[in-house]
């Protein structure tokens, strides 16, 4: 049986330019070998699995190359290269921090320290997950990473750079390394797929790389993984039914029937990914990031940012155009509020499928809001127009003729407009009243108060008829009051002083209450406006506007502590006695 050797190991970087997704850094450490400007210290850090060990080695066995090439890789043909690749180097030292982490470990290393190299030029001590070093193995390890021999290089290497002491950090050249982007994860594994003569479907490439999670080496043993299962045919159903990863075409179909409404399609669905196995939880943070992909997908310039295969993202484009802004907005708020409810949830199904619904509802919940909407405008500009009639009785679409009398009593303030229309059959009168807001605003003309009442006629099936009768009240000149502040753009504490009180009415006078000076003072800065309104308002220069200072209430005074007892000892002399005998006195 032939031994094997997993895709990590069997694939894993010898020399720079066959390290992925780090193009930044291999530069950087091919520029400091050219330039011999090599530090005493490097610190490597970032997630798991992107590189940070290998670059450590390649960039060892580089340094005590003794024939580096013209683009500074190693050779891999002299003594010292062989002696590496064989596992036999006596210059490059590696060291398992998580395990070696004790004061006795370090003093040992620095012990080695002082030993020269026996080939090449200098000493390399790789220390890998560095942060697992104790406090006190920092200390000791401090004075040796400050100033070593000339012939040593430190190079640490960790995922949690924030454990590390700040001391240790500043006597460190450090390099971040970036999580393998998936279309780099791609292409890597599409090459090493290619050289094991595996037929691999891209999209299943790209499941793949997102599971690895920017990870290449989880990436490569995912890749292992699916070759055991699958055999050398791969196909993007035996990756996601290997891995346990909801198909995407799930999101799609459910995206699709929540814009058309279908409910009963959506819960169906849902049931099917529950029969399947998989977590609500997880479905939830799929269609969310899924919602999020066709958000992106709106826009060319941010298209880009979509991390799947050619075919896939043109599906996003393609569902993207038939999804509105503000439905994909709406989306998002009601799935983040589902996640965010799930842990807490005591029937996280029924969350699950209520926010399905929510989803499936808002197109047309936005359709009727938009009709209500519209409605409202069309009865507005009705009312304001004056063609509201009110429904006292059902009048036919067969009417002949309509006649309308304007009675008025002198009373300018108070007019009385009735409607007879003739019908053939019977007299029917129709009388509505107006508040004086409606009146303003409807612009209805005001009779003459003098003359003979004039008689109109005109046809039915052209003017819809109003009569209007206005009230000189209470509640009206209210209302005037306030519609009088917002007009001509009052300040709020004008504002306060008109409204507070409810004003008394007289024939032609209009007194205003006020409760204190200030009050006063602000309704007499607009006195006379506020008079000219009223006239023009009700068509009667007699109006006048008054104030006059409403009954005030005394307030009652507060007694302290101290007054009630000398209330008390006019009462009784004895307590004031009591009180000096025993010294007392009040908390």
């Amino acid at each position: 049986m032939e031994n094997f050797i997993v895709s990590a190991r069997k694939y894993r970087p010898s020399t720079f330019s066959t390290v992925v997704g780090q193009e930044s850094i291999t530069i950087t450490l091919k520029n400091a070998i050219k330039n011999s400007h090599l530090a005493h210290a490097y610190l490597f850090c970032g997630p798991r699995g992107v590189g940070k060990t290998s670059c450590a080695r390649i960039f060892a066995k580089t340094i005590n190359c003794s024939n580096i090439s013209s683009d500074f890789e190693a050779c891999n043909e002299c003594e010292s290269c062989k002696a590496f690749n064989e596992s036999r180097s006596y210059n490059i030292h590696e060291l398992d921090a998580a395990s070696n982490n004790s004061v006795d470990d370090i003093r040992t290393l620095i012990d080695q320290v002082r030993i020269p190299p026996q080939i090449g030029s200098y000493s390399i001590y790789i220390i890998d997950e560095v942060h697992m070093l104790s406090a006190s193995a920092f200390n000791a390890f401090l004075k040796t990473l400050e100033e070593p021999p000339a012939h040593a290089i430190f190079v640490l290497a960790t995922t949690e750079k924030h454990k590390i002491l700040p001391t240790i950090l500043s006597r460190c050249q450090i390099f971040d390394f970036n999580r393998i982007k998936v279309e780099d994860a791609v292409k890597h594994l599409k090459n090493i797929a290619e050289k094991e003569s595996v037929n691999i479907d891209e999209e299943a490439l790209n499941v793949i790389g997102q599971k690895a999670d920017g990870a290449m080496r989880d990436a490569l043993s995912i890749f292992d993984q699916i070759v055991s299962f699958s055999g050398k045919e791969i196909t993007f159903e035996n990756v996601i039914q290997n891995l346990n990863v909801l198909d995407y075409d799930y999101y799609f179909r459910i995206v699709d029937a929540a814009l058309e409404g279908k409910v009963t399609d959506v819960l169906v669905m849902l049931n099917e990914i529950f029969e399947k196995g998989f977590d609500g939880h997880h479905f939830i943070g799929g269609l969310s990031a899924h919602i999020r992909d066709v958000l992106v997908g709106k826009d060319t310039a941010t298209i880009q940012l979509l991390e799947v295969s050619e075919s896939v993202k043109q599906k996003y484009v393609d569902q993207a155009k038939k999804c509105p802004v503000d439905f994909l907005y709406e989306a998002l708020a009601i799935l983040n509020q589902c996640d965010v409810g799930y842990k807490s949830s005591q029937n996280p199904r029924l969350l699950i499928e209520l926010s399905l619904i929510q989803l499936s509802q808002i197109i047309e919940s936005k359709k009727k809001g938009a009709s209500l909407k519209k409605n409202s405008k069309k009865l507005l500009r009705i009312a304001i127009d004056g063609r509201t009639l009110a429904p006292a009785q059902n009048v036919q679409k067969s009417v002949g003729k309509v006649s309308t009398t304007i009675q008025n009593n002198g009373n300018p303030a108070k007019a009385e407009y009735k409607t007879s229309i003739d019908t053939g059959v019977a007299r029917n009168t129709y009388t509505s009243t107006v508040s004086i807001k409606q009146a303003l605003r409807t612009g209805i003309q005001r009779p003459q108060t003098a003359g003979k009442p004039k008689e109109n006629k005109t046809d039915v099936s052209d003017t819809t008829v109003t009569s209007v009768n206005t009230e000189y009240s209470k509640t009206g000149v209210f209302l005037q009051l306030k519609e009088f502040a917002r007009i001509k753009n009052k300040s709020e504490r004008v504002r306060l002083a008109l409204t507070v009180n409810q004003p008394e009415l007289t024939d032609n006078k209009i007194v205003l209450k006020v409760s204190n000076p200030l009050q006063e003072d602000d309704i007499n800065s607009v006195l006379m406006e506020l008079q000219n309104y009223f006239r023009r308002i009700y068509n009667n220069n007699s109006i006048s506007v008054e104030t006059v200072k409403s009954a005030t209430t005394k307030t009652k005074r507060v007694f302290t502590d101290t007054d009630r007892f000398n209330y008390l000892c006019k009462k009784n002399p004895a307590l004031a006695v009591l009180k000096q005998k025993f010294s007392l006195d009040f908390e």
